[in-house]
C-alpha cells in the first residue's frame, strides 16, 4: 500500500461513499475533498465534511497508518492544528491535537472498492516489467485520451525547460537577447559539450558580442579563444595564426577570461560536431542575424525559423574540420535535423517564456510549430512507438520524454492520465 493510492482515492473520490462512518462510529459525509496540496503542509486544503451532526471546514491529513501522524511529528507543527479529518488505510494509534482533542479518523480500508484495488496492483507488479509499469495496456488506451495527455505533458515539458530560463533572466537582468545567446551556445554544444558552451556564455560578456556583430571573424576569433582553441603552439596554419595574433589583441582590449570556462572536447563527436565547427556556425548567426531575438520572437512559423538558421561556418572550415588538417571539401551548413533540436530546445521554450512575459497565455503558436517538427530519434521514443504510442511529431516525442522521466521512471502511475484511466479499470 502506497500513500499516493490513498491520495488518488481521496481526490477523485474513489470510495464507497455511502454510510461511511469514522473509527468511533460517527456518520460522516465528504462535500469537498478540498484543494490538494503539492508543498509542506496538510495534504488537502478547505475541505468540508460533515461528521454527526457537525459540518467542518479545514484540512485532511492523509497517511497509510495513523501513527504517521507522531512519526512526522505534527502534533508539534501549527500548519496541522486545523486538520479536521485523519484518512488513513490502518488505525493503529488514535491521534490528539495539541489541545489535547482527539482527530477524527477515516480508515479507507473499509471503503476502498476491490475493483480499484486489484487494479492497482495489476499496475504496479513488477514481475514481467520490461519498460513500464502499463506497458501491457497503454495501446489499449483510446487515442483521445493519450493525445490529451501528450499535449498536456508538452506543456508541462515546457515549464520544466523554463526553470533554466529564468535563471538566466535573474542573472542577466532580464536581457532576453543574452538569454537566447547562452541557451542557444548551450545547445550547440549537445550533450557532450553543452555545459562547456554553457560556462562559455556565461563568462562571456554579452555587449561584447554585440559590439563585434559586424566581424564574423572577430565573433569566431573570440569564441574559439576564450573556449581555449587558440593554445596549440604546434597548429601551424596562416588562419589558426591569424586567429591567435587577434585573440590576443582582444583579450587585452576586454580584459578576457578564461579561468572559469570548461575546455570544449572532440572526443566521441562526429565531425560536423566538432566544437570548432559549431563555434564558427554560431559566429555566422550572430553575425547575419543582427537582431536575432527579436526575429526568433516575431517567427509565426517553421518556415521563419528555418530561414534564420540557414547558415554555414566560415570558409576556412570548408576543407577543415580541425585547425592545420585538410578535408573534403564541403560547406558546413546547419542541417534541418540541428536546426530542429535548435528550435526545440531553445527557441521554443524561449517563446513560451516570453509570450507569458508580455501577458500572452496562449500557446496556440508554438504548437503550430513543434508540431510540424518531424518526431525525434532516440531509444525512449522507439520503445513507446513498439508499445503502439502514435508519436506524429516533435511535440509527441517531447511530451513522451516528458512522460518517461516524470511519471513512467519514479513510478507516478496515479499522477498520470494513462495510469489513472487504468486504476478506474477503464479500456
Amino acid at each position: 500500500m502506497r500513500e499516493e493510492l490513498l491520495h488518488f482515492v481521496w481526490k477523485y473520490k474513489k470510495l464507497r461513499l455511502m454510510n461511511m462512518v469514522t473509527t468511533k462510529n460517527e456518520v460522516l459525509f465528504i462535500e469537498n475533498v478540498g484543494s490538494h496540496n503539492h508543498q509542506s503542509g496538510p495534504d488537502f486544503f478547505n475541505a468540508k465534511i460533515q461528521i454527526g451532526n457537525q459540518l467542518w471546514a479545514g484540512n485532511v491529513e492523509i497517511h497509510i497508518n495513523s501513527s504517521d501522524w507522531y512519526a512526522h511529528n505534527h502534533e508539534q507543527d501549527e500548519k496541522y492544528h486545523n486538520v479536521i479529518l485523519h484518512v488513513v488505510w490502518n488505525e493503529d494509534r488514535v491521534v490528539y491535537r495539541k489541545d489535547g482533542s482527539e482527530i477524527p479518523t477515516l480508515e479507507l480500508k473499509n471503503y476502498l472498492p476491490k475493483e480499484i484495488l486489484k487494479n492497482y496492483q495489476s499496475l504496479f507488479d513488477q514481475r514481467s516489467k520490461k519498460f513500464i509499469n502499463c506497458e501491457k495496456e497503454i495501446a489499449n488506451i483510446d487515442g483521445f485520451i493519450i493525445d490529451n495527455w501528450l499535449e498536456r505533458l508538452y506543456v508541462e515539458r515546457l515549464e520544466t525547460k523554463s526553470v533554466l530560463v529564468n535563471e538566466l533572466l535573474e542573472s542577466s537582468k532580464n536581457d532576453w537577447e543574452k538569454v537566447l545567446f547562452t541557451l542557444l551556445l548551450k545547445n550547440f554544444g549537445l550533450n557532450i559539450n553543452g555545459e562547456s558552451f554553457l560556462s562559455l556564455a556565461k563568462a562571456l560578456d554579452f555587449s561584447i558580442v554585440r559590439k563585434l556583430q559586424r566581424s564574423q571573424f572577430q565573433l569566431e576569433c573570440i569564441l574559439l579563444g576564450i573556449s581555449g582553441l587558440l593554445n596549440d603552439s604546434s597548429v601551424l596554419d596562416p588562419y589558426y595564426a591569424t586567429l591567435q595574433a587577434e585573440y590576443g589583441y582582444m583579450q587585452k582590449k576586454f580584459g578576457l577570461n578564461k579561468e572559469a570556462i570548461q575546455k570544449p572536447e572532440f572526443y566521441k563527436l562526429r565531425p560536423a560536431n566538432f566544437p570548432t565547427i559549431r563555434l564558427s556556425q554560431l559566429a555566422n548567426l550572430y553575425h547575419k542575424q543582427q537582431n536575432l531575438f527579436h526575429l526568433a520572437m516575431s517567427a509565426s512559423c517553421l518556415e521563419d525559423l528555418y530561414n534564420l538558421f540557414t547558415i554555414s561556418a566560415s570558409a576556412y572550415w570548408d576543407n577543415h574540420y580541425t585547425f592545420g588538417k585538410e578535408s573534403r571539401k564541403s560547406k558546413k551548413v546547419l542541417t534541418k535535423k540541428f536546426m530542429d533540436l535548435l528550435i526545440i530546445n531553445t527557441i521554443l521554450p524561449i517563446k513560451f517564456c516570453y509570450s507569458k512575459h508580455m501577458g500572452n497565455r496562449s500557446n496556440e503558436e508554438i504548437f503550430m510549430i513543434i508540431r510540424k517538427i518531424r518526431k525525434e530519434d532516440n531509444s525512449i521514443i522507439g520503445k513507446f512507438d513498439r508499445l503502439g504510442v502514435k508519436i506524429k511529431s516533435a511535440g509527441d516525442s517531447q511530451a513522451v520524454l516528458q512522460l518517461y522521466n516524470g511519471y513512467c521512471s519514479n513510478n507516478k502511475c496515479l499522477q498520470c492520465a494513462i495510469g489513472g484511466h487504468l486504476l478506474n479499470g477503464n479500456i
